[in-house]
């Protein structure tokens, strides 16, 4: 590890996270988290304006353990996130066992827990609303959303009279199907791929007062600052009676522009790069363990725990998947971190 420290710039830190008993789905998420540079941006100009607060929340133990890794004095080594995940599992039973957790729930889980920890304390700081405020039913918008929140339309078009209606929706992170030997594009036209309803499944069209058959699709609205993708790799097998992991061969380019908006996207043209990747490793959901891999400075590093070592660009290609059952490496990506270019 030594000679990663040589190479990085004195201004950044890359410090592993001790496991604290099937604790890497925590540490794999909150790297890829810290190395989201706005991110991180946020999560530290908040822990200023918030020093004077005693009130301790999980974020507040977001924000010290950031603090703790930007300003160590070394520029390799490790931490113990050990304040953090007392506070976790106090405030969720879901993760107060020594059970292996699934990083897509925890990061889900960590986004809106943030969101709302922010919200809490802009109502407290600016006093309640008048009531006869026409947006006070409105959310709030807090810089969690503002990294992470894009916006779906679902379009229906009735095949009968041709009404195009839509309903638009919020997303914080976007969850795709996976095929073998396929890319993150192929799965990104699979979700927004255009599904007729019929026979049982009709349509109520408002227009034709009856129920007709029509045609559905999900289309990207608005596109995040930062995309957060993640692979739909556990499936539950109802002869099984347990979930089962797709270890199938997904290519993630390191530089991505998605195809699948709606004709009134507010920002469609937006490329993204690869920052981050949260990689499964094993066969089972419960039984597996997490790994993650971040791009600093330009170049890339594996984060395994409290392991810290730097890798080649190509050796992110290990962490597709598989191209068939025969093969033996179980390692790969499960949630991919894209970030816009500014």
């Amino acid at each position: 590890m030594d000679d990663i420290g040589d190479r990085f710039p004195d201004n950044e830190h890359f410090f592993g996270l001790v496991n604290f008993g099937n604790t890497c789905y925590c540490n794999s998420v909150l790297q890829a988290l810290y190395f989201c540079q706005p991110f991180r941006d946020k999560v530290l100009v908040y822990r200023q304006q918030q020093k004077n607060s005693k009130k301790e929340s999980l974020l507040s133990c977001l924000c010290d353990l950031f603090y703790m890794i930007a300003t160590q004095k070394k520029k390799v080594g490790k931490i113990a996130p050990k304040k953090f995940i007392a506070k976790l599992r106090k405030e969720n039973e879901s993760f107060d066992n020594f059970m292996q957790q699934d990083a897509h729930e925890f990061l889900n889980y960590l986004l809106n827990t943030i969101a709302e920890t922010v919200e809490g304390g802009s109502k407290e700081a600016g006093g309640t609303k008048p009531k006869d405020e026409t947006d006070s039913k409105k959310p709030e918008t807090t810089w969690v959303h503002e990294l992470f929140q894009g916006q779906l339309t679902n379009e229906t078009k009735c095949l009968n009279c041709e009404t195009v209606s839509s309903k638009d929706e919020t997303f914080l992170d976007l969850s795709v199907d996976v095929e073998n030997n396929t890319s993150i594009t192929h799965c990104l036209r699979g979700f927004s791929s255009t599904e007729t309803l019929r026979s049982e499944h009709k349509y109520y069209c408002e227009e034709c007062c009856s129920k007709q058959e029509a045609q559905k699709r999900m289309r990207i609205k608005k596109l995040p600052q930062i995309l957060a993708l993640h692979l739909k790799r556990f499936k539950y097998v109802e002869q099984l009676q347990r979930f089962t992991k797709l270890s199938y061969r997904v290519v993630f380019p390191f530089e991505l522009r998605l195809f699948n908006t709606s004709d009134d996207a507010s920002n469609p043209e937006r490329l993204y790069d690869l920052v981050a990747v949260v990689v499964h490793c094993g066969v089972g959901m419960n039984r597996g363990h997490y790994i993650s891999l971040v791009k600093s400075h330009g170049l890339w590093l594996l984060f395994d725990d409290d392991n810290v070592d730097k890798v080649e660009a190509t050796q992110l290609e290990d962490f597709y998947g598989l191209t068939s059952d025969t093969q033996k490496n179980t390692e790969s990506g499960y949630i991919l971190f894209y970030q816009c270019r500014e």
